[in-house]
């Protein structure tokens, strides 16, 4: 029992450290998309800034990013333009995919920008160094605080999958409910159409003395 508890822990720790920032290229013109799924009412910070080609100099024009931040529904929570970095902080109205855009304005020649971006969502969204200072707590009580809220994340997590998937499965069963009745109606056209050809026929070969 006590080997599988200190298992959980270790996993939770992991979990707790595996956000990374994301380091990818822009060529210019061009616009970068990345999605994540936000459950509703959970907090979520992104930062991001452009790697200065040349140090010691100020970043081109042509390396400036235009970013934009949108829910699944179109709303922005966040929009920048002509920028080498910035950063956002909101708390998720619905759930989704939530969009963060990357985009370079046009240049000739063509130009590659490297972008590092970090964006946390939940429990890793949490400033965990204020929460030590405002709380007075020492390193060990900090570690256990963070392997809580990841366990209540996760809890909620999993509640947030079968939800989803409940919500997949009748969508399934409407979908398939549609197709039969969209089936049966198709065929009964057919064969309705079929029908009234069969009796136009009929119709005029006998009108013609041909039966």
């Amino acid at each position: 029992m006590i080997s599988r508890t200190l298992a959980f822990v270790v996993f939770l720790g992991f979990l707790l450290d595996l956000s990374q920032p994301l380091r990818f290229d822009l060529q210019s013109s061009r616009t970068k998309c990345i999605a994540e799924d936000i459950k509703s009412n959970s907090m979520t910070i992104g930062k991001y800034h452009v790697q200065n080609p040349d140090e010691g100099t100020s970043l081109p024009d042509s390396h400036k990013l235009t970013v934009r931040v949108t829910s699944s529904y179109g709303n922005i929570h966040h929009h920048s333009q002509h920028v080498e970095s910035g950063q956002f902080a909101f708390t998720a109205a619905e759930s989704g995919d939530y969009m963060a855009c990357f985009g370079l304005p046009d240049h000739n020649p063509t130009v590659t920008a490297t972008v590092e971006f970090d964006w946390k969502t939940g429990v890793a969204a949490k400033d965990w160094s204020n929460v030590a200072k405002k709380g007075q707590i020492d390193v060990m009580e900090l570690e256990l605080k963070k392997l809580l809220d990841a366990a209540n994340s996760i809890h909620e997590e999993m509640f947030y999958l079968r939800n989803r998937e409940e919500e997949m499965q009748e969508l399934n069963r409407k979908t398939n409910s549609r197709m039969f009745w969209l089936s049966f109606l198709s065929l009964f056209v057919c064969l309705s159409v079929a029908g009234l050809q069969f009796w136009h026929l009929k119709t005029f070969f006998q009108k013609k003395k041909l039966i």
